[in-house]
């Protein structure tokens, strides 16, 4: 069984938090623990909105309650049923909804209290302070994400190869016994590094440019144009002259395959191919008619494929 980051901090954050309440003589001093277990998160970005959301909801929960028990109701379980009515609302529309729970247990809090004044208060909100302040500081520490994604793009990189060599080799001996399993891992393999992409741009509060994750999102836009190039492969008849000339093209371009930008260079010769075709025979039959015209779409693909690439 495998235990995560989150779990350790966990298990460490909320006895540390009690313990802390307990010292300071705090008054309900075990909800500290679960201030805490509520806000551990994975990024550093998600840890501080969330710390921020269930702060601001916790003392926008006190005035709620003053006005509700101390003021229009009293201390009666239809005052928190009324409140919540009121309470809830308000948190949606300042999108603070996700700070609901941790403030209903300081609604209950309060509520037990029978007399909401200023050491009640003070001590919510030291209480606050202690169980949000153990997670952030916990989450402070985040592992790093670099080898497993290196590792992603690896992966990525290698089967990219294999794709781009199997259709030059269809395109120049129409051999078709290419399995497609690649296919399949490369989208799953992307799937997964973009959502941990994005998880290490929130890890890094003051990065702007993330260069895993654009790598990948640049990946994804080429691999998309892969599935749409294979249709338009399995179109075109082999042996041919512009076929062969094409499957050459592939094999350079599963040989460039790497984080490296060497794309203008393959647009170049691109262009090159693209005029030579133009300036070749008409086609005579339908069949050949229909073969050119999916030689020109799959450049078109081709030259998509590579604009992607320069961009990155």
């Amino acid at each position: 069984m495998k235990i995560g980051y989150r779990t350790i901090k966990t298990a460490l954050g909320t006895p540390i938090a009690i313990w802390i309440a307990q010292l300071l003589q705090l008054e309900n001093f075990v909800s500290a623990g679960i201030l805490t277990i509520l806000c551990i998160q994975i990024t550093r970005k998600r840890s501080f909105l969330t710390s921020w959301h269930r702060f601001s909801a916790c003392l926008l929960a006190m005035g709620f309650s003053y006005i509700f028990f101390e003021i229009l109701i009293g201390y009666n379980p239809i005052a928190i049923g009324l409140m919540l009515f009121a309470f809830i609302p308000v948190t949606v529309r300042l999108k603070l909804t996700q700070g609901i729970v941790t403030s209903s247990v300081i609604i209950l809090h309060l509520y037990i209290s029978g007399d909401i004044g200023w050491s009640i208060i003070w001590n919510e909100i030291i209480l606050i302070t202690v169980g949000i302040g153990t997670a952030l500081l916990l989450n402070l520490y985040m592992p790093s994400l670099e080898n497993k994604l290196e590792d992603y793009q690896r992966r990525v990189e290698e089967n990219f190869r294999v794709i781009l060599k199997e259709i030059a080799t269809y395109l120049r001996e129409g051999r078709d016994s290419w399995t497609g399993k690649e296919m399949d891992e490369t989208e799953e393999i992307l799937e997964k590094a973009t959502s941990l992409a994005f998880r290490d741009v929130e890890n890094h509060l003051l990065r702007i440019h993330n260069r895993h994750y654009h790598y990948f999102h640049m990946r994804t836009k080429q691999f998309d144009l892969l599935q749409r190039m294979l249709p338009l492969v399995s179109r075109i008849t082999p042996p041919s002259k512009h076929g062969g000339r094409i499957g050459d093209f592939f094999d350079e371009l599963a040989e460039a395959v790497h984080p490296g930008n060497t794309a203008v260079l393959f647009l170049h010769q691109l262009n090159d191919m693209k005029e030579e075709f133009r300036e070749d025979e008409l086609p005579e039959t339908r069949e050949e008619f229909e073969a050119r015209a999916s030689l020109f779409h799959l450049l078109h693909e081709i030259e998509q494929y590579l604009i992607f690439k320069s961009s990155f």
